[in-house]
């Protein structure tokens, strides 16, 4: 009886465990294209947000503007009232305040404030008119148009007489 002696199981060279350098390009281009999408997707969403804090913004100035044109009219609107108040019949008067009431109520569902005049001038929010020598310094005497802001959003400085202390 002969021995039988055992054959290895390849009959070439031994391959190592190893990837193949296609496999590993391909694994590579997989990943660099992964990246790119990320990137691709990162990018959308950044301009997403910057378009829609853009439409927010032209909205915000739109308004604004529009709202500026109307303070004009209830300017004009709280003149007559002074006017009818002096020399007006009690209807007119009593329409001009239905009238200006609707006017505040919509102004004000649309956050517009007026600017406070009863403390110091803030040249931020007033926009000083006269200047009177005094004993104060800075101290808003008289309001001789007001000022109206949307939030932080100045639609008009609020025109005032200042007293001004003449002291050095």
């Amino acid at each position: 009886m002969t021995k039988k002696t055992k054959k290895p199981l390849s009959a070439g060279p031994s391959v190592e465990l190893g990837r193949s350098p296609q496999i590993d390009k391909k694994a590579n281009k997989t990943q660099e294209l992964e990246n790119q999408l990320k990137r691709s997707l990162a990018d959308y969403a950044n301009l997403s947000r910057r378009v829609e804090a853009e439409k927010n913004a032209i909205a915000v100035l739109a308004k604004s503007l529009l709202t500026a044109k109307f303070i004009s009219a209830l300017d004009t609107l709280e003149a007559a009232m002074q006017s009818a108040e002096r020399e007006g019949s009690a209807a007119t008067k009593q329409g001009l305040e239905l009238a200006l009431g609707q006017f505040k109520k919509v102004l004000n569902e649309e956050e517009v404030e007026e600017i406070q005049t009863d403390g110091s001038f803030d040249p931020r929010l007033h926009e000083a008119v006269e200047v009177v020598p005094g004993k104060r310094d800075n101290k808003i005497l008289e309001v001789l148009e007001k000022g109206y802001k949307i939030g932080d959003r100045l639609l008009r400085p609020a025109r005032v007489k200042v007293e001004k202390s003449s002291r050095n």
